[in-house]
Parts: C-alpha cells; structure tokens; sequence
C-alpha cells in the first residue's frame, strides 16, 4: 500500500502499554552515555563533584520528568511532547525551533552511537580507529540505513524489538557495576576523591559534567513524545517517571563505582567505550569483551528507540501544520516513513562530518546535549506558565496547582543553568543549524498561503542568523573547532 496522508484519515495509530513505553524511556536513556560515562566524569572531576553533579543532574532532570509527567495529564490534548508544549505556551514559531532542535539532536546523538561501535570494534579492527576513519564511517552508513529498512516495517514491531533490547543491554551494565563493586580498591577510591590537579575549582569540576549528564538522561520524554500511541493517557508519566528512577541509579553506580578501580588521570586517558578499559584494569580481557558486546547491544537498541522518536516530533509537526506537508504522510504500518528519511539524511550528513572532527564521540555528544537544552528550557516554561494562569488550559486543579508551579519553576532554573553550562561554543554551532530550519518554516507558511513571519517572529529569526553568522565566523577563524 502506498504511503496516505494521516491528516486526511487513516488507521488509529499502533496502542501501546506501560510497560512497553517504559522500555522506550529506558531504552532511549541507557545508550552510549553510560558507557562513556567513567572517561567524561574523570576529565572532568573526583568523587566528590561527581556525588554534587549527579545530585543536580538528579534533581534537575527529575523535575523535568515531573514536567512531563504532569503536563500529559494537564493537557492530554497535546501530542510528541517536547514539541506540542513549546508551540502551545510561546507560538507556532518557537514550537517550530523546539521540533527541529529535538530532532537534530537525535540525529546527531544517533550519530555517537556509530561513532562508539566502530571504535569499540576498532579495539580489534585498526582500520576502524576511534570511529572516525573512512572505514568506520563507511560501517555505520550501512547500519544506520539497515535500520531505515527495518523500522519502516512498522513501529509496533520495532517497539517489540526495544523491548526485548532493553532488558538485554542492563544486564553488562549491572554486572559492571557489582564487579566493580567486588574488585573496588579503597586507597585507590579514597585519592580520587578530591580530584586530580588539572581538575580546577570544584564549581569548574561539577560545569564539566553538565553536558555529559544531560546527554545520557536525554530520553526521559520519551513517553510524552509517543503519547498519542499510549493506551492510556495516565501512562504516559508513569512510565517516565519509573524509567527515570531506574536509569538514574544506573547512571550514578556506575560513574561512582569506576574512581575505585584506576586512578582518575588513566580513567581520563582510557579510549571510548571507557567502561571496557575499567573493567578490564579489574578482571582482565573478559571484562572489555563483555562491555563490548552489552554496548553493542545497547548502543543498537538505543538508537532504534532515538530514531523512532525522531521520526514522530517531525510527523506530528507536520500533521498539525508546523513543517512541510509532505512530512505528514504516513504508510499502512503507521510509520511516518518521509520524516523517517529525513531523519536519516542528516545522521548521515553529520556522520559524515565526523571525519573532519578531533574528537568525533565528545563533539556529537556535546552537540546533542545542546540543541535539546532549547526544547527541555521552553517546555519547563510551558509548565510554570500554564500552572501560573488559573482558569487557562493546563492550569491543572486547585490543590496541585502550587506544586506544579514549584517543579515547573525548579526545572527552568535547571535549564537555564545546563545552557549557560554548555557555554557559547556549543550555542552558536546550535545556530548554524537552527538558523537554516527556518526554510522548512517558511515553506510551511508559504503551503498555507499565509504572511511567512510576524514582526515578533522576525524578531527571533533575526537572532537565530546573527548567531549562525557568528557561529561561522568562530569555524572559520578557529576560535570553534570540530
């Protein structure tokens, strides 16, 4: 059957339980962040800001679960989550922004995990280096589109797929965690405590980790993001809140549990994926094998769950007339199959990009991390502002009004703080691709014959090429580097 336009009437999409949309939350979590997660903190910072950043990373990205968690409820009118709330509380424009940065974001951040394939297997493969040679880029070209192929089949059986990877890929990293456990080193523990010298002032250490954070609970909305497939709206935050909880405690053990095997300047110096080099310094050549292949693992299931919801935020957009109309197209298995070739097309392109990259993973990973901040920040505001209004739609009742608008305020904060931790380099790179979007914006206005922006949106457009402008301008003089 030929792709039919979902706007135009087509099957009921594909119901899904709550235990199946936990995997997903959980399947989009646990990828390749966790398993770089002792070589990033270490670069960064000992024991002690390690327990102060997972603290605000902890708090912070739980009252972003509570966000979503709440506004599902509040507002179940609203679809693909991140998206609908942006467009609902500051206009069809910063939704639009809010639409593609969450998308690009899980272009690029689909892009990590080919880059950690390649170089874990390039531990055995030379050719493959650090996931950044031809050969690697080659490799992950032709498993990023056997992945096309196979979620276009449908997304009720891709969704089956992630949940028997999910439970597959935790087991390594448990095991990880409790041999580390049994082999942990106390005198080895106890000096990277307070960090090594090239660590700086404990503020600096803690700054250092927030990118890294943000990038392996990226996923926490998963759950609002496929709302509209829930068998039941309720579901929706209990499953982010029961995935958050689980990965969480997951996320911390093992960053905690790896300054108790090697020093934190060699945990600095391990090549992606370091959890392989920690367990093998404990239990010898077994231990990387087994990393290894649980990232593979892991790392396949993450980025069928990351595509999957990359390919709903642009659907969704399109079908309430927020991108390009052809965009809003679906086929008989309810796959929104142009959005998932677009999709695609720019892992592709930035897989790519790689090759001309001094650190391919850390770049990738940090880039991800900054186009989501812009999304999670104005949907954050969403919540205080609906909260904050009584009598408006998502004011929510009476007595939970106040806490709502607590959490809300509490997950603002957070994100403001995460997008002045993620610095001015990562913002304006964030403009470069912003800026270019607002083609599809214009098409979009220009497809319903209407004015292509306001004054007030012009406004924002212009701020958005100013910083592309300079984003280019710090490339090419090489105060940006890749």
């Amino acid at each position: 059957m030929t792709d039919t336009d979902r706007a135009a009437g087509a099957p009921p999409p594909a119901k899904l339980t709550l235990p199946t949309l936990t995997t997903m939350v959980v399947g989009s979590m646990v990828g390749a962040g966790v398993f770089s997660l002792p070589r990033r903190f270490a670069e960064a910072t000992g024991v002690w800001g390690a327990l102060i950043a997972w603290t605000i990373a902890g708090t912070g990205m739980l009252t972003l679960a509570f966000v979503f968690q709440s506004l599902a409820v509040r507002r179940p009118d609203l679809d693909a989550g991140v998206y609908a709330y942006a467009k609902a509380g500051f206009g069809e424009y910063l939704g639009f922004f809010a639409a593609f940065g969450y998308w690009a974001s899980a272009c690029v951040g689909n892009v990590t995990y080919w880059v950690l394939i390649t170089s874990t297997v390039g531990a055995i493969a030379p050719a493959l280096g650090d996931g950044d040679t031809p050969l690697a880029v080659a490799v992950g070209s032709v498993g990023l589109w056997c992945f096309f192929l196979l979620i276009r089949r449908g997304i009720k059986e891709a969704a089956a797929i992630n949940r028997v990877v999910t439970v597959a890929k935790i087991v390594p990293i448990l095991v990880f965690v409790l041999l580390a456990l049994v082999y942990l080193r106390p005198a080895v523990f106890l000096d990277n405590l307070a960090g090594a010298d090239y660590a700086g002032s404990l503020f600096s250490q803690v700054r250092g980790t927030m990118l890294a954070t943000v990038f392996v609970f990226l996923g926490v909305e998963g759950a609002s993001v496929y709302s509209r497939h829930a068998q039941r709206r309720e579901d929706v935050g209990r499953a982010t809140f029961l995935g958050f909880l689980s990965v969480f405690a997951v996320f911390a053990s093992v960053t905690i549990v790896a300054y108790g095997i090697l020093p934190m300047a060699e945990i600095a110096e391990l090549r992606q994926p370091s959890m392989a080099g920690v367990l093998q310094a404990a239990v010898g050549t077994w231990g990387t094998v087994l990393v290894s292949v649980g990232l593979i693992v892991s790392v396949l299931g993450a980025y069928l769950a990351w595509t999957l919801m990359a390919a709903e935020v642009l659907f969704v957009a399109a079908r309430d007339s927020d991108m390009p109309r052809f965009l809003s197209r679906a086929n008989a298995a309810d796959v929104p199959v142009p959005a998932l070739l677009m999709t695609s097309l720019l892992s592709q392109a930035v897989l790519l990009i790689t090759l001309l990259s001094a650190d391919a993973f850390d770049f990738a990973l940090n880039l991800t991390s900054a186009l989501t901040l812009i999304p999670f920040f104005l949907a954050a505001g969403f919540s205080v502002r609906g909260a904050s209004r009584p009598g408006q739609p998502g004011a929510g009742v009476h007595g939970r009004r106040g806490r709502d608008l607590a959490i809300g305020a509490l997950a603002t904060v957070y994100t403001a703080f995460l997008i002045y931790a993620a610095g001015l380099k990562y913002l304006l790179v964030s403009f470069i691709l912003y800026a270019p979007a607002s083609i599809l914006f214009a098409m979009t206005r220009r497809e319903q014959h209407r004015r292509l922006f306001t004054p007030a949106e012009l406004v924002i457009l212009a701020v958005s090429v100013v910083g592309a402008v300079c984003g280019v301008v710090a490339l090419a003089t090489g105060w940006i580097t890749l």
